[in-house]
């Protein structure tokens, strides 16, 4: 049975017209289709039916790969390098040499106290329930200075740092001997005032051993021998008024200048004695070792420089007495270290405190040998002379 209403007949008619419209567009699109797989810029077509030949990247279309972050920091840094390296002129070797020197001589001084109290208590050569010794760094003062971290300041961190991490630690460490700002090597430090005063006195009787290595301007004549001249402390008149520590003879050479002839001595002067003996010698320097029986403010470097006129290397107070001005170094020397004579304020003094000797109750000894720092090595090195131990292994 056919029905004749009109709605049946428009329903059709729109069938018809879609149907119409949904063929055209097929064939639009597979015509598009086939278009792109034929001039090869459809990759999804060509790797399905795999009828595209092979062909190279569209270098307009060509997709870069990500930049990770970790390449890009590198690359950067690399431009920044390369941008210093090339603005910067090419640095000399004694400009590398005094940069070095300053990296030496600098290295603990103006720090926070915490760095210097690791340091020491990092550099503990021996330690019981009496004494301990550390290797003392250039530059460090023994007692509170101004604009500079003092070892005295830090020894309650570093008692701390050597007990642990015990809060109620009521362990102390406290300064025995003295050790100049500039001088390196062997510290003794005691655990109480009881020790300090033991350690004194047996300093003050000459049972307590301490030596000192020091590289002088010169070679000592006679080769070894005991400094005793006293010392007395006078002002230096002139552009740059100051203080020096200098010598108070009790003898002085007669007129003939076949003898010498006692003098009265000032009462200010202080008793100095030091014993020296030459250990090595090259290109106008020595290694000597230094032992001081007396504890008077720079002993070692006034008899050296005055009663032996070999003054350390780097005693820039000491080289001159009328003026205060860098030492002046023999050609020779100034070329052995690889420095000019303008720069030379830089060089560091080379004294250090090589060896410590405590006499124990029970007749037994403490002998505590300190190596030397970094840059008395190179000096050592570099003016061709030798420690002992290498002459001995010769």
């Amino acid at each position: 049975m056919k029905c004749n209403s009109p709605h049946t007949a428009t329903m059709s008619s729109c069938r018809r017209v879609c149907s119409l419209r949904l063929s055209a567009g097929l064939n639009s699109l597979f015509h598009r289709v086939k278009t792109q797989a034929n001039c090869g810029r459809c990759p999804s077509f060509c790797r399905t039916h795999g009828t595209a030949p092979k062909q190279g990247p569209d270098p307009g279309s060509e997709v870069k790969p990500r930049l990770r972050a970790i390449d890009l920091a590198r690359k950067i840094q690399q431009e920044k390098a390369k941008e210093v390296a090339e603005a910067e002129p090419q640095v000399s070797s004694q400009k590398k040499r005094v940069i070095e020197l300053k990296q030496f001589s600098q290295k603990l001084q103006k720090v926070h106290p915490n760095v210097l109290a690791k340091h020491l208590s990092q550099a503990v050569l021996y330690q019981d329930k009496d004494v301990v010794i550390t290797n003392k760094p250039y530059g460090v003062p023994l007692r509170d200075a101004a604009g500079v971290t003092s070892v005295a300041c830090v020894l309650p961190v570093v008692a701390k740092m050597m007990e642990g991490t015990k809060v109620r630690s009521e362990a102390q460490l406290l300064p025995s001997l003295a050790l100049e700002k500039e001088a390196t090597g062997a510290l003794l430090l005691a655990r109480s005032e009881g020790v300090v005063e033991h350690l004194l006195g047996l300093y003050r009787n000459n049972l307590l051993q301490r030596k000192y290595w020091a590289i002088t301007v010169g070679v000592p004549v006679p080769a070894e021998g005991m400094i005793d001249i006293p010392l007395i402390e006078r002002e230096v008149t002139g552009a740059q008024p100051h203080y020096k520590m200098a010598l108070s003879p009790l003898y002085r050479m007669n007129e003939e200048g076949d003898g010498v002839t006692k003098v009265r001595g000032n009462r200010q002067a202080i008793p100095a004695v030091t014993r020296y003996r030459v250990l090595e010698s090259a290109n106008g320097c020595s290694l000597v070792e230094l032992q001081p029986f007396t504890g008077v403010k720079h002993q070692l470097r006034v008899h050296m420089a005055f009663g032996l006129s070999c003054p350390i290397l780097g005693d820039h107070k000491y080289s001159h007495w009328s003026k205060l001005a860098p030492q002046k170094l023999p050609d020779r020397v100034l070329g052995k270290l690889g420095l000019e004579q303008s720069k030379i304020r830089h060089l560091p003094l080379h004294l250090h405190s090589k060896l410590l000797a405590i006499p124990r109750k029970d007749e037994s000894e403490i002998k505590v040998s300190c190596p030397p720092p970094k840059f008395f090595k190179q000096t050592m090195s570099r003016l061709h002379l030798m420690f002992p131990d290498e002459k001995k292994d010769r």
